[in-house]
């Protein structure tokens, strides 16, 4: 049945060739869904640095700080993943060859803040965090010039 209305529509349709930068043709990409997960890793970071562990012999305090912990540790590391996937997104899915020819560093850009992604899972440092969000800056204003246009900075945690 499903090779049948397959056929069917090979045989009678004639289609004009479409230009998509990624799976679809669906236009929308904007880095600001990166930003808000870097903000988050960020958050996470400093939140981790600034707990201070309770007396050991506190057994329910010690377990209140180690649940904090590492709730705060996986979100960290979960967020940074989406960070990582977003401007992967961005990086292979939306720019093209001559966004490459405008912008040489193009490449090395993402390289890098891809990589602190990873650096932000397996670390706390918040200089690292730090990095990342000028990181992301950096592709922000980066992929609205492609665009001609100037979006403003805005964090969404201040």
């Amino acid at each position: 049945m499903i090779r049948h209305l397959v056929q069917g529509l090979h045989s009678g349709a004639s289609a004009d060739p479409v230009d998509a930068h990624c799976d679809g043709p669906c236009g929308i990409y904007d880095p600001a869904s990166a930003r808000i997960h870097a903000e988050a890793v960020r958050s996470m970071t400093r939140k981790i640095l600034d707990m201070t562990p309770p007396d050991a012999s506190d057994a329910t305090a010690m377990a209140r700080y180690l649940n904090t912990l590492s709730r705060y540790v996986a979100i960290k590391e979960e967020e940074a993943e989406h960070t990582k996937r977003e401007i992967l997104i961005l990086w292979t899915d939306y720019f093209k060859p001559t966004h490459l020819q405008s912008h040489p560093t193009l490449h090395d850009t993402f390289w890098k803040a891809a990589k602190l992604c990873s650096t932000c899972k397996v670390e706390v440092s918040a200089t690292h965090a730090d990095e990342l969000m000028a990181a992301i800056e950096q592709i922000h204003n980066l992929f609205w010039s492609t665009k001609g246009r100037s979006v403003p900075w805005t964090l969404a945690g201040g």
